[in-house]
Order: structure tokens, then sequence, then C-alpha cells
């Protein structure tokens, strides 16, 4: 096969949405909106850059580069494989696992159970919910057949019956903006979007969607990379719709009701105001869903993985270890892990955007390899002493606030520039000193 149907391709797009789509991403954008009031749309601006853009962008990276270790291995092998490692333990049984149990539980089961035993309820709950994700996950590239064709619609229009219902009968006008939103909607939207964490995400999901393009009978590797690609541009098409729908319900449930304390409280609202007890079902069935598919997703690209660096252990024992990790950590302790990995995944974000970016600048790894170099180790140093100021190493204020824009949250720009020019230099004096010997 040259290459897919449309059909298949926009299959493929909505499998990669479902992966990308869990309960953050459900959950963030109507809290935008609750906040950002009639700055709404310039804080999706921003939203939209870091919570679409580069991930897309991730997907077109790691695609042309032949796999996220490629990518990665223009710095060096060695931050190929801790990087790689880094994001994968961050976003599968550290945190992004576990998250999709405990987050479902609380929006799909608990306001259902009133004062009841809730701890007993939990551990029910999220071992059918990784018994099914497990399941699912066996067969990785059989997930566009169980994702694409079968969850992610059902999500898609439960998302439309509730935009549907915010048009038809509004809860109120979009409110004052508060907070960031007053005074810069645009840098507080684009930070909101590290919050999804699809930036990192994307550079591992490539595997897994290559998986599914070549199980469609596509062969030629050029295809499907191109193939990849294409997925990428539909899952980034339907995300911004669906965020778009999203945070006008969001602001103008805000606007009746006022800023909420979190994004599940206004989707709360919103179907309550709108739909009853029937809306807060089908709510319970959007997150279900979502964290579902987002949960199938990361338990079927981390265990491909961890095939790959210790192949002696099969893909449905390294699919075990990380359903049963992660259904122990989802039950035990998961606010301290989050506790300690929100720092982490700050510290590793700025420098996967800082790698795509390279990407498209410098395709060349080898050629501009001091750029990668130089420009990661800046960022890569600067984004952990600030993740360190965040997790509570106060000494550090002192120092990192003197960076450019560290008031706006983004300290690490101006060093990964730095890194960018010191890195050319290198690489035109390496050039003209080859040239002349």
């Amino acid at each position: 096969m040259d290459k897919l149907s449309v059909q298949k391709r926009i299959l493929i797009g909505l499998t990669l949405f479902s992966m990308f789509f869990g309960a953050g991403n459900l959950i963030f954008p109507p809290f935008l909106g609750s906040l950002a009031g009639t700055s709404t749309w310039t804080a999706m601006i921003g939203f939209a850059i870091t919570a679409i853009g580069f991930p897309v962008l991730g997907v077109v990276a790691v695609a042309r580069a032949g796999g996220f270790f490629y990518l990665a291995e223009r710095v060096h092998p060695r931050f190929a494989f801790v990087f790689t490692l880094l994001n994968y333990l961050s976003i599968g049984p550290c945190l992004a696992i576990p998250r999709t149990a405990s987050t479902s539980f609380e929006m799909a089961v608990v306001p259902f159970l009133g004062s009841g035993n809730l701890q007993v309820a939990q551990i029910f709950y999220s071992a059918a919910f990784f018994v099914i994700a497990f399941v699912v996950a066996l067969n990785p590239d059989k997930l566009t057949e169980r994702l694409g064709k079968v969850l992610t619609p059902v999500l898609l229009v439960l998302i439309v019956v509730i935009f549907a219902g915010s048009l038809i009968k509004p809860p109120g006008l979009y409110g004052t903006p508060i907070k960031e939103y007053a005074s810069g909607p645009l840098v507080k939207g684009f930070l909101d979007g590290y919050l999804t964490m699809d930036t990192i995400a994307a550079l591992n999901f490539g595997i897994v969607i290559s998986l599914n393009i070549k199980g469609m009978g596509v062969k030629k590797d050029s295809v499907v990379v191109g193939e990849t690609i294409h997925a990428g541009f539909v899952a980034g098409g339907i995300l911004l719709l669906v965020y778009g729908a999203l945070a006008h319900v969001g602001a103008v449930t805000g606007g009746a009701f006022g800023p909420a304390q979190n994004g599940a409280q206004t989707l709360n609202q919103a179907v309550s105001f709108l739909y009853g007890k029937t809306g807060l079902v089908m709510l319970a069935v959007v997150f279900f869903i979502a964290c579902l598919n987002t949960c199938i997703g990361l338990i079927s690209c981390c265990s491909k993985y961890f095939c790959t660096i210790v192949p002696g252990i099969g893909y449905r024992t390294w699919a075990v270890i990380f359903a049963l990790s992660s259904f122990v950590i989802s039950n035990v302790g998961l606010t301290k892990i989050l506790q300690i990995s929100v720092p982490v995944l700050s510290a590793i974000y700025p420098v996967a955007i800082v790698l795509i970016l390279l990407s498209f600048g410098f395709q060349d790894g080898k050629r501009w390899r001091s750029v990668y170099v130089w420009s990661i180790s800046f960022t890569g140093v600067i984004s952990v002493l600030l993740s360190l100021e965040q997790a509570g190493v106060t000494v550090l204020h002192q120092i990192m606030s003197k960076l450019p824009i560290y008031a706006a949250g983004l300290g690490w720009i101006v060093p990964a520039l730095v890194g960018v020019v010191v890195g050319v230099v290198l690489a035109m004096l390496n050039k003209s000193e080859s040239s002349k010997a």
C-alpha cells in the first residue's frame, strides 16, 4: 500500500487524539475560560501554542528523525538514553498512568457514592480500570480499531452535546478576567499549556502510531513517516476544536457562577445547570472514556519502549508491570508522587520544546551537533534549577529571578537562545578549520 485512504487517515488521527486527550486536557480549557472571561480567546492562543502546536511539531519531529531516541541522540547518545527514559517514566508509571485512574474515580464515581467507604471503592474501581486498559493495550497495533472507531467518537459526541447546550442555554456571559489573565492572558495561556504535558507525550506516541499505520498495510518507511505527520495534523485540528468548545463552556459558566477552584468543578457546574443529574452521568462517562483512552495509549507506548531497552522481557510482561505498579500508586500516596513529579516534569518540558524546535531549524544533526549540545545544556541546567526553586529550594530564588522574563515563567528561553548562538559560532568555526585542512 502506497498511502492510507482518507478514511484511514482520519481514524489514525482520531487514535492519536484519543491518546493525547486525557483528564487534564478535559479540565484545563474550561478552567482557563472560567478565569480568563473576556480574555479567553487571547489566552487560548497561548494555550494552543503549547498544548497543540508543540505536540503536533513533536510528532512531526520524531517521525522525521526516525524515532525519539534518534532525535535526542543529536545531543549525545547518553543524553538520548537518559532523557528518553525520564520521559517514559514521567508520562508512564510514575505519574500520568496512575493519575488516569485516580482522576476518573474522583469525577466518575465519587459524586454518586455520597459518604461511603471511598478507599475501598477506589481499590475496586482502579483494579477494574487497569484490567480493562491492560486487555485493550495487549494489541497495540489494534488501537485504531478500538480507540479511533469506538471510544473517541463517543467522547467527541458527548463533548459536542455539552458545548451545544452552552450555546442554546448559556448559563451567563463571559466574566471579568482575574489574576494573570487580566494582565497577561497570552503568556498565562502559554504556560497553562504546559499542564497538558502533551509535548512530552508526543515524543513517545509516535512509535505506537507508526505500528498502527504499518498494521494497515503501509510498509515503506518514508510513507509511514508521511502518514504519521498527517495523523499529527488531524489530531491537532480536533484538539483545537475541542479546546475551543470547552474554553467557551468554561467562560460562560464562570461568568454565571464565578471562578471555580478547578476545571472539574467548572464542568460540574455547567452540566448540572444544563442537564441536571443526567449531565453529571454524561460528564462521568466523558471522564471515564478520556482517562481510559490515555491510559491505554500510555501503557502501550511505555511497554513498547521498555522492550527495546530490556529485550529479555516481553511486551505483555511490561504491560502487566506498568498496570500493576500504576494500580498501587493510584491508591497509595499519589499526592506525594505528584509533589515529586511535577517539578521533574517542569524540568523536562522546556528541554523537549527546545529539542523539537532545533529539529526544524537545524535538521542536519551531525553538522549542527554543537547547537544541540549547547542549547540543550543551557536549557536543561536552567530548567532544572527553576524546577528545584518551584519544589521549595528558596535559596535559588535570588539567582533565578535575575533571568530575563523570569517573572513570566519563561526564564529558560534566553539561555536556550544563547546556547543556539554559541553552538552556531562553534559549528561555523569547525567548518572553517575543516575547509582549511
